[in-house]
């Protein structure tokens, strides 16, 4: 019997609009097959109301995609030949995600099932340089994974990069990033250009805060409909989910978190203001603060790369020694933050706080001074208290939440990986 989804009067007579109809049921059964996969074509059927013969003309172009995959299952206590399933495949297909950071440049490339293929850091100042050698640099790095990718014979369906500052996401372009000096720089059409890329590969530009939140809420967090991820690196931003979709405010710029003046006396910022939640507790201050022999530019330290990750490790490694200098300095990193909190916290009420970047690694020494003084700063008292928790990616999530972009557009409209 026939759905109403498959009624001829539902079949639009115009050509263009009968591709736009089927891209739309192409995205519907993979989306049924990943989300519910194992399953039969007649499973996949009646979860997503096509008829079986419209699914599996689906099904047959997904195969070839290689999106899906056909296994045979053998129910339990049932006799016989087993009976074929589909189930999410996507070990050809990846997409490419990209993070410009203060101190480093990294790539990660995902497959569809968010298995990663090949990962890759650099170590590099990017204060020291303007925009072009940084795109130049991370245009090397694209093109060194996407190599990698065509000579294991995977396709890369997109490119995401996350940026730090204002991003306006339609355009690829970074309005503003102080610790950069960067001042409207566009990112995708530079990487398109000096990385050679064809006009078919997709590039989406985000706020690195933004992607790590979203990375962060779909894979660790995917039940809570209000989560605030806060990064903590070279610069303090905020990524805002809210009611279940992500916070970008009228202009695309919300979530500036580490730009809130909470010390008018305080130290000047890169911004050119003062007091800034950055300057209190990003990690070149924590570094400053807890262990000032470990601030140094980015580059080499004993013959190994030297960079945010490896000073937080020894940060953790100084705290978890129970080395006084480094214990009261973060109490003191930990104060600041709930202080910075509090204000979030009273205005959007989130369930839980996300703490990504260093904070995830010293988040237990952290977190006593936090929550005191979030607690007698949150005007609603324990009842609007939230759940603040270390990220799961820590240094990783922007760079996964990247390429996470890609994957969502890939599962939007499927058809676009054979074209």
């Amino acid at each position: 019997m026939s759905s109403s989804a498959d009624k001829p009067a539902r079949i639009p007579r115009n050509p263009m609009d009968q591709v736009s109809v089927r891209r739309a049921n192409l995205a519907l059964v993979l989306a049924e097959v990943r989300s519910s996969g194992p399953a039969s074509r007649a499973a996949v059927a009646r979860g997503t109301g096509l008829t079986r013969a419209t699914v599996s003309s689906l099904v047959a172009e997904l195969l070839a995609c290689r999106l899906v995959r056909e296994t045979e299952y053998q129910l339990s206590g049932s006799a016989g030949r087993p009976g074929l399933q589909l189930e999410l495949d996507g070990r050809t297909v990846a997409a490419l995600g990209l993070e410009i950071n203060s101190r480093y440049l990294a790539g990660c490339l995902i497959d569809m099932a968010g298995r990663t293929v090949q990962e890759r850091r650099l170590v590099l100042d990017a204060t020291a340089q303007d925009a072009d050698e940084t795109i130049r640099a991370l245009a090397s790095l694209a093109v060194e994974l996407l190599g990698h990718a065509a000579r294991s014979g995977v396709h890369v369906a997109g490119i995401g990069v996350a940026a730090p500052g204002p991003v306006a996401a339609a355009t690829g372009r970074v309005y503003s990033a102080p610790n950069l000096h960067w001042e409207d720089i566009p990112v995708a059409e530079r990487l398109r250009t000096v990385a050679a890329l064809p006009d078919s590969m997709s590039i989406v530009v985000d706020n690195e805060a933004n992607l790590a939140a979203l990375a962060e809420w779909e894979h660790a967090h995917p039940g809570v409909a209000d989560l605030m991820y806060v990064t903590g690196e070279a610069g303090l931003g905020a990524g805002i989910v809210a009611g279940g979709q992500l916070l970008r405010g009228a202009s695309g710029f919300s979530g500036e978190l580490g730009h809130v003046q909470v010390d008018p006396d305080g130290a000047r910022c890169a911004c050119g203001r003062t007091g800034c939640l950055e300057t209190k507790v990003a990690l070149p201050a924590a570094l400053r603060t807890a262990a000032p022999d470990l601030v140094e530019p980015a580059g080499e330290r004993g013959g190994t790369a030297w960079g945010p990750q490896e000073q937080t490790a020894e940060l953790a490694r100084r705290a978890a020694a129970g080395e006084p200098r480094t214990l009261a300095g973060l109490d003191e990193i930990g104060r600041w933050l709930g202080t910075g909190l509090s204000i979030p916290v009273n205005l959007l009420n989130p369930e839980v706080v996300v703490l990504g970047g260093y904070f995830a690694s010293v988040a237990p020494y952290l977190l006593p001074a936090t929550m005191r003084e979030l607690r007698a700063r949150v005007v609603a008292g324990d009842a609007a208290l939230c759940r603040i928790t270390g990220s799961v990616y820590g240094f990783g999530a922007a760079v996964r939440g990247a390429a996470g972009v890609i994957v969502e557009e890939v599962f939007t409209d499927p058809a676009r990986v054979g074209r």
